[in-house]
């Protein structure tokens, strides 16, 4: 089967390989790309780092304290921050609920956690540790930035019905592909391939615009990968 792979194009080459190991052909239709803000890390020390993507370890190659504590939102982050050099590291379930209930868990407040996280950030987790007492700076380190369309060879394939499925893997990258699908005349062409996505949350934009939506039993890419297994 070809699958369409929206997410960025570093990720969707890591998920293509994933792919080919499944007998599939990923077709890569990148609609943002990753890129650092420039924003200094705020100022005033913390007692833990909280780290919600692989993205935002990049931001931390001069963070001096690789002992200090570190909560990471799921595996694919942990491996990245291990390589990273930091040693102190807790792992969710992969999703920003299971994240808040274990540094809860791990810690007492009143302490501060450096969340470092995107430009387009979801409340969850910082919303719920502050509600629980803990101070949650944030550091906008990276942002998802939007890419102006789908490449020609991917809205060629969305037109002649050649795609069996698109992933998708966060809300506002499937917000972007109903967008950019729209722009290239393609709004009936993905009605015409089931939507496989991480969570309900990424699912809605699809949902909205009519598409036959999937979602996966827990919010990692394996699940995600065990919903294409299952189109086969």
């Amino acid at each position: 089967m070809r699958i369409l792979l929206t997410r960025a194009q570093e990720d969707s080459e890591r998920t293509r390989t994933k792919l080919a190991a499944l007998g599939h052909e990923a077709v890569i239709a990148p609609v943002l790309r990753i890129v650092p803000t420039g924003d200094p890390m705020p100022a005033g020390a913390c007692d833990a780092l909280v780290v919600t993507s692989a993205h935002a370890v990049e931001a931390l190659s001069t963070f001096k304290d690789r002992s200090i504590a570190v909560f990471s939102v799921g595996e694919r982050t942990t491996a990245v921050l291990r390589t990273a050099g930091f040693t102190s590291i807790e792992t969710a379930q992969g999703d920003a609920g299971s994240l808040s209930r274990l540094i809860r868990t791990a810690l007492r407040p009143p302490r501060t956690l450096l969340h470092v996280t995107a430009r387009h950030h979801k409340e969850e987790p910082a919303a719920s540790l502050r509600a629980a007492g803990f101070t949650v700076p944030i550091w906008e380190a990276y942002e998802a930035e939007a890419l102006p369309g789908l490449p020609e060879a991917a809205a060629e394939a969305l037109r002649t019905g050649k795609i069996a499925a698109v992933l998708h893997y966060s809300r506002r990258s499937a917000d972007l592909f109903v967008h950019l699908a729209g722009k290239a005349g393609l709004q009936s062409a993905i009605l015409g391939c089931p939507h496989l996505c991480l969570s309900a949350d990424v699912s809605a934009p699809l949902e909205a615009a009519g598409a036959a939506t999937r979602i996966a039993g827990e919010p990692h890419e394996d699940a995600l990968l065990e919903l294409v297994r299952s189109l086969s």
